[in-house]
């Protein structure tokens, strides 16, 4: 398979102005596209899953930095890809969905913790997994209705796939009827089509000597079998079938993963024999190792390792983000490693004023692709100490000169796993981070318990006033046609115009009237069609939705998510202006509010409430906010809901369900979860121990649930 990436590595993505990651971000979202429809379409692969893998987390990394970027047309939110016109589609009953990925051992752990924190689980209460190898080839759907299979399809972007039922009667694995008693009336059997190295090496063999396609490695053969218009060249082919997961079903399999996996070998199937029960992070790791160094005798293509909550009931309430299940990781085997120099130490400044380091390196080759950049974190990651002098796990002493080790593995971008001191030149000094900002020497300071060091020139610092207009502009925030970074880098330098906050965007218009000598239209670049319909869209902007306002002002942490939620939650601009104005971070009624909003936290919260109080930002607010006019925030109808669009408030302790657990299932029915009890509050969900918001709901006339009637309400 080719290695193709990029070309040339670009910038450390942690470094990157939002424009230059709005275009990495779409020439990457092109490659997945692309590579995504040659594996999944037209069974040709023209990436490695190691690029494929690193290209994906890349892209999910600049959409934490720029969440103007995760939109739905992102390969980040898809699965896999559109189904091929060639066979007739299917809509699966149930999604089918992709999995999270893990590349490092600390990511195991951070699962565990996940899962117990978001069910209220302590650190040794009992939680179990199973572990089993993740199978490299096709996806397919099996559908039984009374034991007989009548629809077998690929998985194609998760709600539609292919039907390749004639093609699946052929395969021998799959059986049909299902064996055994109590067969559900309805089951929907999944799992991973694939070939076994013998029969790759024997096909191969067989296609050369008859002048046919050869393939490049046993998934295309399989997924190219599976896929054919003629069943009987499927029928010719050594096909084989693993059952590991099921999607509709008419009585449950099982309690447990590992039952269901019983029940589905009882019932006709093959599953995996390596596939054990495992108690916690340990054995899971422990398993892993024993299944990486088995690897190349199991005669079949695995590129990791699949753990899932092992309790059925438990993966109900972990449920799913929008892609991938709570309840389940894959840990991808590691890609390759490489030596080279590292030649220089970069700085460069980001829209918060993050000073980033990102060094340079004599390029190398690293599994098919040429690197001479990799992130360096921060300052500690280069000193391999923290500010109090301790050493960081991880961390090395990194200076200019040094030979470094650097991989791709699954991550975003390379980083330097190791150095080789013996090869330190003699010369080689610890690096000096620097204390001034480079684009405009500003004092550049760490805040306590703050890795990052940062530039406290705000606006004023070009690099910082520049990426924030750029991110104003941005298509998750205004948005404005015909305004983007190449306008406002002109604007913002220019001597008349001058663009220096977002304000002077909606006086563009009259100030370019006003100045009869430089009209925009006569400038390289423009014409008089082009400025009228640039003056156009700006004025359909002054009209904005509250999440795209608050998106778009750039606050520190206050991604494309997060500017939803505060938006769902205060509604309107004038109650979120309000509510930031009069609070107090770390105390008082509107910090509680604020921070019981579920995906807001401490960190979140102190950002927005410091950015409304510092003078100079909250004074450009207001000049913008003065020219708009702010639509409010519609509460998300959620059929059969019997909460849709109301306030609900939890007091005291809840015994079936941890606190976040309650707050998830309400907003995700389309509730809106205050922290205080108010006239407008629908609901106060009371558990033991409920104090002054009890007596505030009685007093003001809300109905009050205890947690039995409040599952009741939801169902």
């Amino acid at each position: 398979m080719a290695g193709n990436d990029t070309g040339e590595e670009p910038k450390a993505d942690a470094a990157l102005t939002a424009v230059e990651a709005g275009r990495l971000h779409a020439e990457l979202s092109r490659i997945v596209t692309e590579a995504n429809r040659a594996y999944f379409a037209e069974d040709a692969p023209i990436l490695s899953d190691a690029d494929y893998d690193a290209i994906k987390r890349r892209l999910l990394a600049l959409e934490g930095r720029f969440p103007g970027l995760a939109t739905s047309e992102s390969p980040t939110g898809q699965v896999g890809a559109a189904p091929s016109e060639t066979f007739a589609k299917v809509r699966h009953a149930v999604r089918m969905l992709s999995l999270e990925n893990a590349f490092e051992d600390a990511e195991i752990t951070d699962f565990d913790d996940r899962i117990r924190k978001y069910l209220g689980l302590g650190a040794h209460a009992p939680l179990a997994f199973t572990a089993e190898p993740k199978i490299d080839g096709l996806s397919l759907s099996l559908r039984y209705e009374n034991g007989r299979l009548v629809q077998a399809a690929t998985r194609g972007d998760g709600e539609t796939g292919e039907n390749v039922t004639a093609n699946a009667r052929t395969i021998a694995d799959i059986p049909d009827p299902l064996q055994g008693a109590d067969i559900p009336a309805v089951l929907e059997v999944r799992g991973e089509v694939y070939m076994s190295h013998a029969d790759f090496a024997a096909l191969n063999a067989r296609q050369q000597a008859t002048g046919g396609k050869t393939f490049a490695n046993p998934r295309n053969a399989a997924a190219g079998s599976l896929r054919q218009l003629d069943p009987s060249i499927t029928a010719a082919r050594p096909l084989k079938f693993f059952a590991y997961a099921w999607g509709e079903t008419s009585a449950p399999l099982a309690a447990s993963q590992s039952g269901a996996i019983a029940r589905l070998q009882e019932l006709g199937f093959q599953t995996n024999d390596l596939t054990l029960r495992a108690e916690g992070p340990a054995d899971l790791l422990a398993a892993y190792r024993r299944i990486e160094a088995g690897r190349a005798t199991l005669g079949y293509d695995i590129d990791g390792v699949v753990y899932k909550v092992d309790d059925l009931a438990l993966q109900a309430r972990l449920g799913f983000r929008s892609t991938t299940p709570r309840w389940a990781i894959a840990h991808k085997f590691p890609a390759q490693l490489a030596w080279t120099r590292l030649e220089a130490i970069d700085i460069q400044v980001g829209r918060t004023g993050a000073l980033s380091p990102v060094a340079r390196l004599l390029p190398v080759t690293v599994g098919g692709v040429v690197v001479q950049n990799a992130t360096l974190h921060n300052e500690d990651y280069i000193a391999g100490r923290d500010s109090r002098g301790e050493a960081i796990r991880g961390a090395k002493d990194i200076r200019i000169g040094d030979w470094v080790q650097v991989y791709r593995a699954g991550d975003v971008i390379p980083k330097i796993a190791d150095v080789d001191l013996s090869r330190r030149p003699a010369d080689a000094v610890p690096y000096e981070f620097p204390r001034l900002c480079p684009e405009c020497r500003s004092d550049a300071v760490r805040e306590p318990g703050d890795s990052v060091r940062r530039c406290t020139g705000g606006m004023s610092c070009p690099a910082q006033a520049v990426e924030k207009l750029k991110h104003f502009v941005s298509r998750a925030a205004f948005d404005i046609e015909g305004l983007g970074a190449k306008q406002i880098e002109m604007f913002f330098d220019d001597p008349v115009l001058r663009v220096r906050e977002p304000a002077d965007i909606f006086t563009l218009a009259a100030r370019d009237s006003a100045n009869p000598l430089q009209k925009l239209k006569n400038r390289d670049g423009f014409g008089e069609r082009s400025v009228a319909n640039l003056f156009r869209a700006i004025e359909e902007r002054r009209t904005i939705p509250l999440n795209r306002l608050i998106f778009a002002l750039g606050i520190r942490h206050v991604g494309e998510t997060a500017a939803q939620l505060l938006a769902n939650h205060y509604r309107t601009w004038e109650a979120f202006e309000s509510t930031m104005t009069a609070a107090t971070a770390g105390s008082g009624p509107e910090w509680q509010d604020l921070t019981d909003i579920n995906g807001v936290g401490s960190v979140l919260a102190a950002s927005v409430v410091t950015t409304f109080h510092q003078e100079a930002e909250r004074a450009m607010i207001d000049r913008l906010v003065a020219h708009l006019t702010v639509q409010p925030a519609v509460p998300r109808v959620v059929s059969g809901s019997a909460i849709a669009g109301k306030t609900v408030v939890f007091t005291g302790t809840l015994e079936k369900m941890t606190r976040a657990e309650a707050k998830a299932r309400a907003e995700a029915l389309g509730a809106r979860v205050a922290g205080s009890v108010s006239a407008r509050t629908d609901f106060l969900v009371a558990g033991p121990g409920a104090g002054s918001k009890a007596k505030d709901a009685a007093r003001l006339g809300v109905r009050v649930l205890d947690e039995d009637e409040w599952l009741a309400l939801i169902g």
